[in-house]
């Protein structure tokens, strides 16, 4: 029984997409038959065969259900309880996960303002001092998200920098890569360019918003990093049982260049949605058009009228800022449509 129409598209979230029709077909083919549970099943093992071979031969791969039960399990495995967090006052695990790392692992989150969503050393040099201070929250451990929640996109280089602070003043580092798939599509390098030979240490893994049904995964990249995720993972109610629903699905996105090739179809529909409105009068945008977003100011009266037909989000309304994301699904079809609404209320 469908209750919605499956042709209709929006511009709010890459977490509107449904699956990948790929991924149906990887998740029919697991099932049938019976599979050891909670993880001892074979496409478990094959998933960390993948992550080593994608990550290093150190990788430590752990499903769980969703981006934010991966950052939680990941940071809480970083930190002793006296631990504190860097992390750009924009991050997802500041702003939209309900306080759940602050509320369920005990840590504390130390926010820097950037102007596009990005950390530097020297950002994070604002907040990396007081160690030995009894009533100050230790920093431990840096958080940067890749792509950044502002769609911009960190570079190789840009992330051994911030390794490089981060560990010699005695801090871990953790990426949240709820968009990972999509910074690579825009970088074009292997993950590990970006990432273990990067310095970093741990990653959440995404794989929902790039067309997969409620799965991510926890990479550990240097195992010396973390302490009892194994258990951290089950108390903190992220490990499945039918773990290999989980697998199958992220190593599907591995299968024939399937997770890159959708990841950089979306990021072209937010390219070509930029180009058709470069120049539109009453519009201008606010940041760099690096991955699947953008992000866009207009009038909020215009921009209500406009939501009357494509449904997408403010991001700041005071400023008059919105975003607009594409997934997989996006077609130029859905672009051209969108676009031509947005041009025709900016210039009646």
């Amino acid at each position: 029984m469908r209750l919605h129409d499956a042709d209709k598209r929006t511009f709010a979230s890459d977490n509107y997409a449904g699956v990948h029709p790929e991924v149906l077909t990887a998740l029919a083919e697991a099932n049938g038959g019976h599979q050891i549970s909670y993880g001892e099943d074979v496409y478990t093992a094959k998933l960390g065969e993948v992550m080593r071979e994608q990550f290093g031969e150190a990788a430590e791969v752990f499903p769980v259900f969703n981006g934010t039960g991966a950052n939680v399990v990941a940071l809480t495995s970083m930190l002793p309880r006296w631990g504190a967090v860097i992390t750009a006052s924009t991050a997802h695990i500041n702003t939209d996960e309900g306080g759940a790392p602050e509320r369920v692992s005990g840590l504390k989150l130390l926010t820097v303002p950037t102007p596009d969503g990005k950390l530097t050393p020297d950002l994070i040099a604002l907040e990396a001092w007081g160690w030995g201070d009894e009533h100050r929250a230790q920093p431990l451990a840096v958080s940067i998200t890749q792509t950044t929640e502002l769609g911009t996109l960190y570079t190789p280089s840009e992330v051994r920098a911030i390794a490089d602070y981060a560990h010699e003043q005695g801090m871990a580092v953790h990426m949240d890569g709820a968009r990972i798939w999509n910074a690579g599509a825009a970088l074009g390098v292997p993950f590990r360019e970006f990432t273990t030979d990067a310095g970093v240490d741990v990653v959440s893994f995404g794989g929902t918003k790039n067309g997969l049904l409620g799965a991510e995964a926890i990479v550990v990249l240097d195992p010396s990093r973390v302490q009892g995720i194994l258990f951290l993972r089950k108390l903190s109610m992220q490990l499945t049982s039918k773990m290999r629903f989980a697998s199958a699905q992220l190593l599907a996105l591995f299968d024939d260049g399937l997770g890159l090739r959708a990841a950089g179809h979306a990021n072209a529909m937010a390219r070509r949605l930029r180009d058709a409105l470069e120049g539109t009068p009453g519009l201008a945008f606010s940041q760099e058009t690096q991955a699947n977003a953008v992000f866009a100011v207009l009038d909020n009266a215009a921009a209500d009228r406009i939501r009357e037909q494509y449904r997408f989000y403010d991001w700041d309304r005071a400023a008059g800022q919105v975003r607009w994301m594409c997934a997989f699904d996006t077609t130029e079809a859905d672009i051209d449509a969108f676009a031509a609404v947005i041009t025709a209320e900016l210039t009646r």
